[in-house]
């Protein structure tokens, strides 16, 4: 394997394809799924940020667009939660049966309503998911009924002065029965756009994956 391998993926699903880049460093010990938030995209400069921290930790990461721009123009969907999952459900099915990522122990990473997906997602798929990681997430938006079936390790992070989502988070953190924890992060807003606010992001979020993403072999 090359040092980083780097393909576009065209993902079907319904009548549209989600488009994405996954992105594999040499050995790479997992990969992490990202579910971009409302009005985002796979172009994020924060969640590529991110998910080059991820990298250079050894995991490779797919960012894509689980919305096709024309339904990304339309208000509603993008808070579609149920389409959001089905689309997310969609692509790891495809990494799973790509010959480049089958086996490799599975992640997700979820901002704003990427999040709840995401944790949906991790639901349904029950111990086929090793972690989730939500940053500004909107995790209330998966419901009681996803929220208490997750299996996965998640990790909650909210900007500290993100009031709202902050009260959110701590809701949906009380409904959850898997391994958790929620990390409020000093002095961020809900785009942790402040210096040095995007950098604890991607630490914790880095330490988070290396530490629940395990390979079959070494999985209990």
């Amino acid at each position: 394997m090359s040092a980083t391998i780097e393909k576009l993926a065209h993902i079907p699903v319904d009548e549209v394809y989600i488009e994405g880049m996954l992105s594999l460093p040499k050995h790479a010990s997992g990969l992490v799924l990202f579910a971009h938030g409302s009005g985002s995209s796979r172009h994020s400069p924060r969640n590529n940020y991110v998910a080059q921290v991820l990298r250079d930790n050894g995991i490779g990461t797919l960012l894509m667009d689980l919305l096709s721009p024309e339904e990304d123009m339309n208000y509603q969907t993008r808070f579609d939660i149920q389409l959001l999952t089905k689309r997310l459900l969609a692509a790891t099915r495809w990494v799973k049966a790509n010959a480049l990522t089958d086996g490799l122990p599975l992640g997700y990473f979820g901002a704003s309503t990427g999040a709840a997906a995401a944790l949906q997602a991790a639901a349904v798929l029950g111990d086929e998911i090793s972690a989730v990681v939500s940053r500004g997430g909107r995790p209330d938006l998966a419901g009681q009924d996803f929220l208490s079936r997750v299996k996965a390790p998640t990790l909650l992070l909210v900007g500290g002065l993100d009031d709202v989502v902050i009260t959110l988070n701590r809701d949906a953190y009380d409904l959850m029965h898997s391994k958790k924890e929620i990390s409020i992060i000093p002095g961020a807003t809900h785009l942790f756009e402040e210096a040095g606010t995007l950098e604890q992001v991607a630490y914790q979020a880095s330490a988070w994956f290396v530490r629940y993403l395990k390979s079959p072999q070494t999985s209990t």
